[in-house]
């Protein structure tokens, strides 16, 4: 007994010690996680607040926690699990992040979450939130889902004053935060996800500050390491592999994808050792950094400093401790000699920047510098002028690091700009990060999915695309059951840079006032408001008014400085109309959306593309004509003046006299 009592003991001082260094762990990481980024206001990085463990729970956790692993083991024996596959959207430098849709409830209320990989938790306003901002899509109501369970209070969490639910907490580098409470909730994550829905833990905010106030975006989906991260939940199920993936699409393009679970990795993905205790971030071995093939002269442990080198989704840019930071810049303006240095967009940032380098992201490459990232295995992952510049919002052509200086922080720090175009692995199985170059928007096809959602490709340019939409009705600023999710239609539309020059849609108005018509200028202003265009390329095109139903077609156009719609607008624009996300007030009634196409855009005829050339020839030419013209007059007229007057004494020619007749009176 005194043996057993011993090992007692000695089980609950281990367990009780276990408890204590995880404590210390995550408070550790909580305290150094906010100022990861001093000094920039463009990551975003999480402070992560410990779940509070107790001797009572020690042994539940730990049984838990054994189950997990088990759990893990289990799926390298059995056939492959199935995977979550979801459409990403937005773009990384117009709005700062990438976003997918996320269904929570019964039935399902739909949301737009930023992809953060730098956060442990998943969380979206609450109906009852005292503090949060107006985003894209309604609140989530608790209490119109049949599924929802709050998270009861327990020693295991932070309670709220009344102890009854569980809560969170997120602090980030920018000074925002999120806090709420806890609860449980079916997650549904789209027609293109083999994977079935899944209960799972998330937050429902009652307090949103900074950043994530005034954002778009309804909140995050936080896909890091911990308890609560959405990844972690669905690993411990048994439901997916421990993996996912993330594709962001090129400049200009934006979109990409997101695949929760393990794929079929190509054969030639470069990996990278990732150390999961190093910190709760995904970090990477970088040892070297080449600018057109030349080393920098930098030691490795410039890139091993404090947490390392992160890859984080949530950030936009790279940031560089500033060793590396002044090599890179110095390495890269030398190889640019061609190319004028201008200031940035914005005077209240020291951006570097360069004019003359042309519109083509295609041949940038023939411009700019390749850029090498080499690991310590020694295998490299090559990035093109795409994955280091953004473009200059001001100046035509022009385009500005987007690497910069990380103030006195020691780490690395690798924004979404890094992997532009790159299907990124996050093998958290077998504790490695896998890289592979390749068009995010035809992610599908490089894997060799098949795809029964995508339809059939597109027809040659000078046709329009035509898209039908089904006729599905949405009230006019009242919530509307949510729609499903994309399928494959904004695949099939931008293939790459595939070019929109018009975008018309017809829609049908249902008005409860038969005597009341729409006021057309007020109702292009909300349309124009709520596909965040602005109002001059809302035009309308025909007006059909009958009884209490108004049919009208309409027609996005560029914008007055472009010759078309870029792909990140168009996509925006399309999505919005397809799910029926446009909210308009209650008086215009009740709208549906009836036919969408899509058109490129008009080549110019050659009169029109070479009309001032015609004009400045036509002008010197009547120029011209009108001086030889006078000039010839001149001479004329002249030379007609030195004829008809001879000057005294001058030489006569002889001429032939006539015979006079003379009479005389003889």
């Amino acid at each position: 007994m005194a043996l057993n009592l011993s090992l007692s003991l000695r089980l609950s001082l281990a367990h009780l010690a276990y408890a204590l260094l995880i404590f210390l762990y995550y408070s550790s990481s909580s305290s150094s996680a906010v100022d990861l980024l001093q000094g920039s206001t463009n990551g975003r990085r999480p402070m992560i607040l410990p779940l509070y463990l107790s001797s009572s729970k020690t042994t539940s956790s730990s049984s838990d926690r054994i189950v997990a692993d088990h759990n893990r083991r289990q799926l390298r024996n059995s056939p492959p699990p199935p995977n979550a596959r979801m459409r990403l959207y937005d773009d990384l430098l117009s709005n700062g992040y990438y976003t997918t849709r996320l269904w929570i409830g019964t039935p399902p209320q739909e949301f737009a979450l930023i992809v953060d990989t730098g956060s442990t938790v998943t969380y979206v306003p609450c109906s009852d939130c005292g503090h949060c901002g107006k985003h894209q899509d309604p609140r989530f109501q608790p209490e119109l889902s049949s599924t929802y369970q709050p998270m009861k209070c327990s020693v295991t969490c932070n309670c709220d004053s009344k102890n009854a639910q569980c809560t969170y907490e997120r602090r980030y580098a920018e000074m925002s935060s999120s806090s709420g409470v806890l609860g449980d909730d079916v997650l549904s994550f789209g027609n293109e996800s083999q994977l079935v829905p899944q209960r799972a833990v998330f937050g429902c905010e009652n307090m949103e500050t900074g950043d994530l106030y005034t954002q778009r975006a309804d909140g995050i989906m936080g896909l890091g390491r911990g308890r609560l991260s959405v990844m972690d939940q669905l690993v411990d199920k048994g439901v997916i592999s421990d993996s996912f993936s993330l594709c962001y699409g090129g400049m200009d393009v934006g979109g990409g994808a997101m695949i929760l679970g393990g794929i079929s990795s190509p054969p030639d993905m470069v990996f990278t050792h990732s150390d999961p205790y190093r910190s709760p971030y995904y970090n990477i071995a970088l040892k070297a950094i080449l600018v057109a093939g030349k080393q920098l002269k930098l030691k490795p442990s410039v890139f091993d400093g404090r947490h390392g080198t992160v890859l984080d989704s949530g950030t936009t840019y790279a940031y560089l401790p500033t060793d590396a930071f002044l090599a890179f810049k110095t390495a890269v303006m030398k190889e640019i000699h061609s190319l004028k240095q201008i200031h940035g967009p914005d005077p209240n940032f020291n951006d570097i920047c360069f004019s003359g380098a042309g519109r083509e992201v295609s041949k940038l490459l023939e411009v700019f510098p390749q850029v090498d990232m080499v690991f310590n295995n020694g295998k490299k992952l090559s990035l093109s002028p795409e994955n280091y510049l953004f473009r200059h919002t001001k100046v035509s052509g022009a385009y500005c690091l987007g690497i910069f200086q990380n103030g006195d922080d020691a780490t690395t720090l690798l924004g979404g700009i890094v992997v532009r175009n790159t299907l990124v692995t996050y093998d958290r199985e077998n504790d490695k990060i896998g890289f592979w170059k390749t068009n995010c928007s035809e992610l599908w096809k490089s894997l060799h999915y098949i795809d029964p959602s995508t339809p059939s490709p597109l027809p040659p340019k000078s046709q329009s695309t035509n898209v039908s939409i089904p006729p599905t009705v949405a009230s006019g600023g009242l919530p509307h059951a949510p729609a499903p999710a994309p399928d494959g239609l904004l695949h099939a539309v931008f293939p790459g840079e595939f070019q929109i020059g018009l975008i018309t849609f017809d829609m049908s108005l249902s008005i409860n006032n038969s005597y009341m018509k729409p006021n057309i200028t007020e109702l292009t202003e909300f349309i124009a408001q709520e596909l965040d265009i602005k109002a001059s390329q809302v035009h309308l095109l025909s007006f059909n008014y009958k009884s209490n139903v108004s049919l009208f077609k309409w027609a996005i156009f560029p914008d007055e400085s472009a010759d078309y719609i870029s792909n990140t607008t168009a996509t925006s624009i399309i999505q919005r109309l397809k799910e029926h996300r446009m909210r308009l007030p209650k008086k215009f009634g009740s709208y549906q959306l009836v036919e969408l196409n899509v058109k490129p855009p008009v080549k110019p005829t050659w009169w029109k593309q070479n009309n001032w050339a015609v004009a400045v020839g036509a002008l010197v030419t009547l120029v011209l004509g009108l001086s030889i013209f006078g000039a010839l007059l001149i001479w004329r007229s002249r030379h007609t003046e030195s004829s008809s007057y001879e000057p005294v004494k001058a030489a006569v020619s002889d001429q032939e006299l006539q015979p006079l007749q003379t009479s005389t009176g003889l």
